[in-house]
């Protein structure tokens, strides 16, 4: 990772018995893009306006430029905020608006004029900048929005659910342009949202949160194909998640018993011994289905669902405990066709089964 524009150390915040955020370490590195994602009380909403200065911590640290601002007020880090709701000046044009923050910070007129010009050029919409808020789309003002946090450049670019008021088509065409922007400029950026796709889509990492506490760091890869915790495979995108037993272990492969079956599965560079009991994750796109045969575990097919671009397969199977089991593969025209109640088999790929430690049963 490269030099560290943002640096947290220890950061913790209590509301009485409530822990909203337990003690937290966090790096991020310089230009780059990092979401802090999780549902809701997970804490990323209550570390974002630690690091805004929005609110005190309890305890611990807060570092921008590796200058320590723990207490100093918001106008004072070097960051630019953009939020849900665009806060845009109503009353203000759209130059007026994103030349606000220079002229808080008396800017010279024609520094501004060329800054604000650019800003708008780098959010293609310099046509608007007579018009008022009111007079753009919802997607117009979020761009706007997001030129006038970037005017006064800031070393680091926060963003809370910055387009969770959009529609799902404009809010897929906006994630391109803060990709596009971001590309561009290189600016460290926190991104705050639910949105488990979202998320995948735009990050360089993922800070994935969990009860106040950082459940999982790592690139949307790590998350999605090596999680380290049931929470995290079950939390982000659709996954199969078997009981089973450790039977040995064999360099980076685990042996388990799902059933009255055997079959191999990923360590994921965790510790594992013999009788334990695991969970192994499958994602749907990487079960096999074929007719009731030589598959890992046989069930009975229990619904059909076409959602566009996949096929969605969901097996019952004979195994007490054992949740429904989905598939899912591209839908083609003419493809393999299949019925309610056929019997069928499934098998995957051991570099594609994730064996996790079973907290539960701990």
């Amino acid at each position: 990772m490269a030099s560290s524009s943002l640096q947290i150390s220890k950061i913790s915040k209590r509301y009485e018995s409530v822990v909203a955020l337990a003690p937290t370490d966090l790096d991020v590195g310089e230009g780059e893009f990092l979401t802090l994602l999780g549902p809701s009380g997970s804490g990323k909403t209550t570390l974002l306006g630690v690091i805004a200065g929005l609110m005190s911590p309890d305890g611990g640290s807060v570092r921008i430029g590796g200058m320590d601002v723990t207490y100093s007020p918001p106008y004072e880090r070097d960051i630019g905020m953009v939020f849900q709701n665009y806060a845009l000046f109503p009353h203000m044009t759209i130059e007026q608006n994103v030349a606000f923050p220079l002229r808080m910070r008396k800017t010279a007129s024609a520094e501004i004029r060329r800054r604000v010009g650019e800003a708008l050029e780098m959010v293609r919409l310099p046509h608007v900048a007579k018009r008022y808020p009111r007079e753009l789309s919802g997607g117009q003002q979020q761009r706007v929005a997001l030129a006038r946090c970037m005017v006064h450049r800031p070393s680091i670019i926060m963003m809370d659910e910055p387009l969770g008021a959009l529609d799902k088509k404009l809010r897929e065409q906006m994630q391109l342009e803060i990709k596009r922007i971001h590309r561009e400029l290189r600016t460290t950026i926190v991104y705050v949202t639910h949105d488990q796709e979202e998320a995948m889509t735009m990050s360089d990492r993922i800070c994935l949160m969990n009860g106040g506490a950082i459940e999982q760091l790592g690139t949307p890869d790590d998350l999605y194909f090596r999680p380290r915790s049931v929470f995290v495979a079950d939390f982000l995108g659709e996954s199969n998640l078997l009981p089973a037993t450790v039977k040995s272990v064999d360099g980076g492969y685990v042996d388990v018993a799902i059933g009255d079956a055997v079959s191999r599965a990923t360590g994921n560079g965790a510790h594992f011994s013999a009788g334990q009991s695991v969970k192994v994750m499958i994602r749907p796109q990487n079960v096999a289905v074929s007719a009731n045969g030589s598959g890992v575990l046989t069930g009975r097919l229990s619904e059909i669902m076409v959602t566009g671009s996949l096929t969605k397969l969901y097996v019952e199977s004979p195994i007490s405990g054992m949740p429904l089991l989905a598939a899912a593969y591209p839908t083609r025209n003419g493809g393999t066709q299949h019925t309610c109640g056929e019997l069928v088999s499934l098998s995957w790929q051991p570099s594609d089964a994730v064996v996790i430690a079973d907290t539960a049963a701990a």
